[in-house]
């Protein structure tokens, strides 16, 4: 089963400092939900680019999107963008850290589109820049509870729709830092490193109920200490999330799949 004829649900993060996790279910009549971050409004940022190019990937491919940010300005911009190449999409304001915007946004999504199979985690906060000793106890909580705890629960309230439709797959969309610790961003990089756990633990319980399970390290490293010599483009991000839902990585899951320009990835 190609993103075709599936619903996507996506979660945003409207800015660097406030942002939220991003996640896509796909339904039976095509729908997605996505969430971005944007820097400005009128011009997107590395990651929210990533973001839209996923959704627009999955729309291009047959699933409708749903799009979500917590303010009302983004989701207008993205969901206008994608309505003028011909792509089906809806969105919804959601604020991924808060338990009843998450139920809103999937109700929203079964609403519309008739169900729920695929689900994209694909953002994270960062409210600090500095030492890792320099960040305060509020910040080790926001982080942790936008880019761990948000991430856990929005795939544990999208997997009943998902059994209801008889299976599903999740893909989580992380950072290279996960791997290798940015010595001015600890908090976030450990955050990261905690998704690497959290998709192997997933893995046995959603395995039961015919539920897929990734996680995709994209690398936001110095260009020159990437041996590509450059920084992944958006589309080929989309190209590889779009390919570990479809069926043709039905034998997958409970990996990490690095898009990082060779880079190495160990911890």
């Amino acid at each position: 089963m190609s993103p075709d004829d599936r619903s996507v649900l996506m979660a945003s993060r409207p800015d660097f400092a406030d942002s939220q996790s991003v996640f896509k279910v796909f339904s039976t009549f095509s729908s997605s939900i996505f969430t971005f971050r944007m820097l400005s409004s009128n011009s997107f940022s590395r990651s929210s680019r990533i973001g839209l190019s996923i959704a627009e990937r999955l729309a291009t491919e047959g699933a409708a999107v749903m799009v979500s940010s917590r303010k009302q300005a983004n989701v207008d911009k993205a969901v206008g963008d994608l309505r003028k190449k011909g792509l089906k999409v809806a969105g919804i304001v959601c604020h991924v850290a808060k338990p009843d915007h998450r139920t809103r946004l999937i109700e929203k999504t079964v609403a519309e589109f008739g169900g729920l199979d695929l689900l994209v985690s694909n953002a994270a906060v960062n409210p600090i820049f500095g030492p890792i000793l320099n960040a305060t106890e509020d910040a080790w909580e926001k982080i942790f509870d936008v880019n761990v705890k948000a991430t856990f629960f929005l795939i544990k309230e999208a997997v009943p729709y998902m059994e209801k439709r008889g299976g599903g797959s999740v893909v989580i969309v992380s950072s290279q830092a996960g791997y290798s610790p940015s010595e001015m961003m600890g908090p976030y990089s450990i955050s990261k490193t905690a998704l690497l756990g959290m998709t192997k633990a997933l893995v046995p319980q959603l395995s039961a109920s015919n539920i897929r399970l990734w996680k995709n390290e994209f690398s936001a490293s110095v260009r020159d200490q990437v041996p590509l010599k450059r920084f992944a483009r958006s589309e080929e991000c989309a190209g590889v999330v779009s390919f570990l839902l479809s069926d043709d990585a039905s034998y997958v899951t409970g990996e990490t799949v690095t898009i990082t320009g060779g880079m190495p990835n160990r911890l």
